[in-house]
């Protein structure tokens, strides 16, 4: 079961524990995020998203076929809750958008029309997608349920659909703010290139083992190592997605409540290491974006020197400033690194890599809450009688963020001022000196 605006709810109190392969689902928030102050008007707004459920990428699907094939090869008997792989064929393809993927960002795109009815109305979003063939068949998808929920608002036609996506390629040397590839020393140098798998392989140690132990027990001759096992944990999310219904996975009653907290933890660390605030350069990787929102929410140029693209972004065709609604789809890594350039999760503390902590004990921090599969983003500017400023408002996955970096009020609300103030990481270019250093 998948909605517009609920996401996904199906055991949600496993489902909401996969990490970034968690199907999007409304994020608890402490402050509501469908308040707006009656003198208060919406006056833009900027989707970030990221793509719809997929299939494995192409290097784990073969592992996960090769993890199959060695069950099926040492075991000749499977009892009681691993029935099901008697009869089981591992036929998942390789990094497309699922079914189940393609009606998530269809959602998306009515959930984003429906709150932001009165300004689309008037104007249809201005769209980009990175250039993977998934990121733009996403952007596709939403713009699709964009459309959909305006005929049936207008109850006419919609003359301007197709909705033009500017795609901006992929690939080495390519300036591209939502897809992160240019600088050198995080993508191949230590100690930035492998700290978030060496954070995971730490705290892996803390909870697989016994795992193991029991699969290995309750499956005689399986001879499953730590990774086999990971493999297996991947394949509950993986192949509920693949059911266009989003049916769970046999694969996820394998292991317990608490096992899928450790493995969301686990997940977790992967991107707050390799991505995020725990990455000396993560951050880095997200500031050219940041500055792009800048330029739209204050109507200026484009101020970057890192991974713009500047022969896009210097022309009023291809990266407007005038328009009220944008919508960007982009990758769950590039958009860690984003949110960590905005300093969204500032007040999270250096995740442990030896015990686990909750989402309410990291301030919200989460691959689930923050970047699973068709994970949205919202900024918002609003104008309200009587204020000369306008103000800002973010909200992941429908939670409110606080905007602490602000001085965020308490609906979650900075100045447009102070706003841009805050981002003085991205303005000077975040850590970009260091990408080239040898």
């Amino acid at each position: 079961m998948d909605t517009a605006n609920r996401g996904y709810q199906c055991q949600r109190l496993i489902s909401q524990f996969w990490g970034q392969y968690s199907p999007f689902f409304s994020v608890p928030s402490e402050i509501p995020d469908d308040i707006l102050l009656p003198d208060c008007e919406i006056t833009f707004a900027q989707l970030l998203s990221r793509h719809g459920a997929r299939d494995p990428t192409a290097s784990k699907t073969k592992v996960y076929d090769g993890t199959i094939q060695k069950l099926k090869a040492n075991v000749k008997h499977f009892p009681g809750k691993y029935s099901f792989l008697d009869s089981f064929a591992y036929t998942l393809g390789a990094d497309q958008l699922t079914t189940f993927g393609e009606q998530e960002m269809v959602n998306s795109g009515i959930a984003f029309y429906d709150r932001y009815e009165k300004l689309a109305k008037q104007s249809i979003p201005f769209i980009r997608s990175s250039g993977e063939e998934r990121v733009v068949k996403s952007a596709q998808n939403l713009s699709q349920g964009f459309h959909l929920a305006k005929t049936a608002s207008d109850k006419q036609a919609d003359a301007n659909y197709p909705y033009p996506i500017l795609v901006i390629p992929e690939g080495a040397g390519i300036n591209n703010t939502l897809n992160h590839d240019l600088c050198t020393a995080f993508e191949n140098r230590e100690p930035y290139s492998s700290m978030g798998s060496k954070a995971q392989q730490t705290f892996l140690g803390t909870f697989l083992p016994p795992i193991t132990t029991r699969l290995n027990t309750d499956l005689a001759g399986a001879n499953l190592t730590a990774t086999d096992t990971i493999n297996v944990m991947d394949l509950c999310p993986f192949i509920t997605v693949a059911s266009p219904v989003g049916a769970v996975s046999p694969f996820c009653g394998l292991f317990t409540e608490d096992e899928w907290h450790h493995y969301d933890y686990y997940q977790t660390l992967g991107k707050y290491y390799g991505y995020g605030p725990g990455n000396p350069l993560g951050p880095t990787q997200g500031v050219g974006f940041v500055n792009e929102l800048v330029a739209r929410m204050t109507r200026k140029p484009v101020n970057d020197q890192t991974t713009v693209n500047h022969t896009l972004d210097d022309s009023g065709e291809t990266f407007p400033l005038g328009d009220a609604l944008y919508v960007d789809v982009s990758h769950d890594n590039d958009i860690t690194a984003i949110f960590s350039a905005l300093g969204l999760y500032n007040s999270t503390a250096p995740l442990s890599n030896t015990s686990i902590e909750t989402a309410q004990q990291t301030k919200g921090y989460s691959a689930a809450w923050t970047v699973p599969f068709a994970a949205k983003a919202y900024f918002e500017k609003t104008k309200c009688r009587g204020s000369m400023e306008e103000f800002v408002r973010i909200i992941v996955n429908g939670r409110t963020l606080p905007l602490e970096t602000c001085g965020g009020d308490a609906l979650g609300r900075c100045t447009l001022t102070k706003f841009v103030q805050s981002l003085s990481f991205a303005a000077q270019g975040g850590k970009w000196n260091l990408c080239f250093k040898t």
